[in-house]
């Protein structure tokens, strides 16, 4: 097994590394130097293998170990309620009592009040001209605004709120900037928290303190849900408006026949998997995949971007067909710590969809999608998607 560089960062939108694909096809469990990261990777590349290796809780999410690859963004203040950096038992009880809460019913109902704040985010741009960036129009704003709703955020800090969000979740921001920010939102959910413990309300955080969590579980619980639903979900909108202005013939399929907008939520779900290194793990112990021994000490990245692509499981990967039935992907991940908001990501896309081209009709990029300048901190993305209407 030749050891070779790897790297994350693309120089398409529209498709993963091509290294990456690579990988797929000849070296499906591949030893390799991640120099982003200072140090050697494994990685997994086929859709069978990352299912496999996802569902295993030998590959530990842990990040207290001071081995593992995110440590260095463990922080034991939230650590507790961040289900997303714990394996079990602690993972499976903390997750256990908050999965009600995310059921397709209960957030099935949350869809009179989405639609009213993405309409509202489009009243605004409307108001304030007829151009800008659309990310920080409306693809930030959006999910920033359903997660204040989760947690009861008060009206008079809403500013703050999406202000801390935003810089969380700048691709081209400064690392102390982002940990600022992010040591901001702790203090600020923590302030939430006692708040709920001295008089409880209807929200997520009260309801999770009733149901027995700590006061540090409910902080990392609120944490998480900022930091893992805000970035990710913004990334999807603006990825899937920006396929859509650049390829009207996919516009006009969903213009003509609503009806296919579930459907394509989800294949372009699949085609972009914004977590495309999803999974990031820690081998506990020697683990055998794909004929392949991972030494125990090891680190490992799923490639779930190329797993979305696997033509075993998703014929003629690289095309968007919104008729495919693509719900099988992986861009949630999978296994133990499959993507606990994913029903609220997947509403938020369909009701973006649903309305923002009905609302604007004249939605234009105000420049090509080469010219369009991608994220390469944590999550796939664009930074910034100039637009006129």
């Amino acid at each position: 097994m030749t050891k070779t560089t790897f790297s994350t960062r693309r120089s398409d939108p529209y498709g993963p590394p091509a290294a990456h694909r690579r990988l797929q096809a000849e070296e499906p469990i591949a030893h390799l130097d991640w120099v982003e990261r200072g140090g050697d990777v494994w990685t997994v590349a086929r859709y069978e293998d990352v299912r496999a290796m996802l569902g295993d809780t030998r590959f530990s999410s842990d990040r207290s170990r001071p081995e593992h690859p995110a440590h260095p963004a463990y922080s034991p203040r939230s650590h507790p309620g961040r289900i997303i950096e714990m394996d079990p038992p602690s993972h499976s009880a903390n997750r256990g009592r908050v999965m009600g809460e995310f059921t397709v019913k209960k957030i099935s109902a949350m869809r009179p009040r989405i639609e009213q704040i993405v309409n509202e985010t489009i009243d605004a741009m409307i108001a304030g001209g007829n151009e800008g960036d659309f990310v920080e129009l409306l693809s930030l704003p959006v999910p920033s605004m359903v997660i204040a709703d989760l947690l009861d955020v008060p009206e008079e800090d809403h500013a703050f709120f999406q202000e801390k969000a935003g810089i969380f979740s700048d691709g081209l921001g400064a690392l102390s900037d982002k940990q600022k920010a992010s040591a901001d939102i702790v203090d600020y959910i923590a302030t939430l928290v006692d708040a709920r413990i001295t008089a409880p309300g209807e929200d997520i955080l009260s309801r999770q303190l009733a149901a027995g969590a700590s006061r540090e579980e409910a902080i990392g619980l609120g944490h998480l849900l900022l930091i893992a639903g805000h970035e990710t979900t913004s990334n999807m909108i603006s990825l899937s408006v920006m396929t859509l202005l650049d390829k009207p013939e996919l516009r006009e399929q969903l213009e003509n026949d609503p009806a296919l907008i579930p459907g394509a939520v989800e294949e372009l779900l699949r085609y972009y998997t914004i977590a495309e290194t999803g999974g990031l793990r820690l081998a506990i112990e020697d683990i055998e995949l794909h004929g392949v021994t991972i030494p125990s000490g090891s680190v490992v990245a799923a490639l779930t971007n190329t797993a979305n692509r696997d033509p075993e499981v998703f014929p003629d990967p690289d095309r968007i067909d919104f008729t495919r039935g693509a719900r099988n992907h992986v861009a949630f991940g999978f296994g133990p710590h499959q993507c606990l908001g994913q029903n609220v990501a997947r509403l938020e896309l369909v009701i973006v969809l649903e309305i923002l081209f009905k609302r604007l009709p004249d939605l234009k990029l105000s420049v090509p999608v080469s010219d369009l300048a991608l994220k390469e901190y944590s999550n796939f993305g664009v930074q910034k998607m100039p637009v006129t209407w």
